[in-house]
């Protein structure tokens, strides 16, 4: 989740600091070096598969300090000599090992690169042990500016929580900070006051009460994980759980709210369960059974942390008590708890490689909120839904955004891109189908990182139509096409304008009370139409625009 405020009462906010690009659309946006270092598979990474992590750390609350190492295991998939790994300022890395041997490293801003002196054969199972510390930077306005939140509870206890999505993990703690790779597991052991604990990623496998009266809470994450996926949570937690029949199995459910806030909890998060029910019927199995499934109370609004959920919508319905969709379906669910375990599916199962394309994640899954509205109270209330957030749409620029300097494209994203898998559901016009499609799109990419390509190409030829055109026209371009039509002499003539290139959509309309699909061009076209003064609407399902040309 990154940005959703303003408009009526809450919308979408632009997301921070450069335009976006898409491949209709020239940018006049600089980039530096950094943003290169940060968006790129440059040379230091490409050379070698990242395979595992043991992140073991030290959480001071009274100085604000994350200490500790990071162990990196990986595979040599060619020669190489020099590594890239990613920490951004201020955290330091003070050293790094290979074999029992100190390493020399330098920092080119926030990544460093560093020499290895073993020979790096093709084939050979590597491990580097990068030890580091520092304040790293504080969450000014959690989740969408990304770092650590440091706050206290009403008790005076301490509760803190990671969150760095599109800033990246390396904002506190080191690692291969490109979305491309993601580690196969890995080992998080987090050290904490004694009084306190600690949530993460995966199962909990241990918990180490130390001499000096602190705690180590051990988690194992089974699953591929993408970086900024990965989370703390400490606080001062009540657990309860229960259990899930689902698709494949058992799944366990684990919920970590603030003590008292649990008697709420256990009345508010049974939209947990829910939500399960209808996802796993519309996208296939939770893809993380392994690892379980947890919610946890969180210092800020909610992010999509793999296995951890966060929340923090304050035990309201809604968007903090409101409806990003105005039609009143929106307060039928806690929008957190759905939205964010929506990214299971899409974010955390299927992980966009990079950033440029986080409609992947976001466009599906906000799409995901009108199918658990349609699954527990019938499609048109799914399709009001989805239309009604149609409101929060700002077409300011293009959702794709430049490729290879870690930057997103525009918060239309979550609206636009919601609206434009609904009209595809049109277009397909076989609801059966279009479920075998979204629970194929889990299957065939599962635990997988991908392109807006690969995902286009899969739509289009399981729906059996070319879709390029459509995903060019409301990924990559602003402007919202327009049915212009018009009747003369026992005619109707219609035509697609203000679109792309060739744009050639289908389009269902009603003339007189009769539904008719029509094939629009952009060059005009005819039908002939009976009645002196015919009445026609284009079905409200396609985001699309109408003008009448009245001569």
């Amino acid at each position: 989740m990154k940005n959703y405020f303003g408009g009526f009462v809450i919308a979408f906010l632009v997301s921070f600091g450069t335009n976006a690009q898409g491949l209709l659309n020239k940018s006049e946006t600089t980039f530096t070096h950094q943003d290169t270092l940060r968006g790129s598979i440059t040379k230091e990474r490409a050379w070698w598969d990242l395979k595992y992590y043991h992140l073991d750390i030290k959480v001071n609350p009274s100085e604000k300090t994350i200490t500790g190492s990071n162990t990196i295991r990986y595979t040599v998939l060619s020669t190489g000599t020099k590594m890239q790994i990613d920490l951004q300022q201020p955290m330091q890395i003070y050293k790094v090992t290979q074999d029992g041997k100190e390493l020399k490293f330098v920092r080119d801003g926030n990544a460093f690169f560093i020499e290895l002196t073993a020979a790096q054969k093709v084939g050979d199972k590597k491990e580097i042990v990068v030890s580091f510390g520092g304040k790293p930077k504080e969450a000014i306005k959690p989740p969408w500016d990304g770092g650590i939140t440091w706050k206290k509870d009403k008790n005076g206890k301490d509760f803190i929580a990671s969150s760095c999505q599109g800033l990246g993990a390396s904002v506190w703690w080191p690692n291969k900070d490109h979305m491309y790779d993601e580690v196969e597991n890995m080992l998080i052991s987090v050290n904490v006051p004694g009084d306190l604990t600690d949530v993460s990623n995966g199962r909990l496998q241990s918990i180490k009460k130390e001499k000096d009266g602190t705690r180590t809470f051990n988690w194992y994450v089974a699953n591929p994980i993408n970086n900024y996926g990965v989370n703390i949570n400490i606080g001062d937690y009540a657990h309860f759980s229960e259990k899930y029949k689902g698709e494949k199995g058992d799944l366990d459910c684990s919920y970590y709210v603030l003590k008292d806030n649990l008697d709420k909890a256990k009345e508010h998060f049974k939209d947990a369960p829910r939500m399960l029910k209808a996802f796993e019927n519309w996208f296939g199995p939770y893809p993380f059974y392994e690892d379980s499934y947890k919610l946890v109370e969180a210092p800020y609004l909610g992010m999509e942390h793999q296995s951890s959920v966060t929340y923090g919508n304050e035990y309201k319905n809604g968007y903090l008590g409101h409806d990003l969709s105005g039609t009143g379906w929106g307060m039928k669910f806690d929008f957190i708890i759905i939205h964010e375990s929506g990214h299971e599916w899409f974010a955390n199962n299927i992980t966009y490689k990079d950033i440029a394309d986080m409609w992947i994640h976001e466009s599906f899954t906000n799409y995901s909120e009108s199918l658990f509205v349609e699954y527990y109270y019938g499609k048109e209330a799914g399709a009001e839904y989805v239309i009604g957030c149609r409101r929060n749409i700002q077409n300011d620029k293009p959702i794709i955004g430049n490729y290879e300097v870690n930057n997103e494209g525009s918060g239309d994203m979550y609206p636009k891109g919601a609206n434009m898998l609904h009209t595809i559901r049109q277009i397909v016009n076989d609801d059966a189908k279009w479920k075998s499609i979204l629970r194929g799109l889990n299957s065939t990419f599962y635990h997988q990182t991908v392109t807006t390509k690969q995902i286009e190409d899969y739509m289009s030829t399981q729906t059996g139509i070319d879709l390029s055109k459509i995903f060019n026209q409301y990924l990559r371009s602003t402007k919202i096409p327009v049915f212009e039509y018009m009747f003369k002499d026992g005619q109707l003539g219609y035509h697609w304008t203000n679109c792309v290139n060739k744009f050639d959509m289908p389009v269902k309309v009603t003339v007189d009370g009769k539904e008719i699909w029509l094939k629009p061009t952009q060059e005009w076209k005819s039908e002939k139409i009976e009645g002196k003064e015919p009445k026609l609407e284009v079905d409200k399902n396609f985001y699309v625009t109408t003008s009448n040309i009245i001569e």
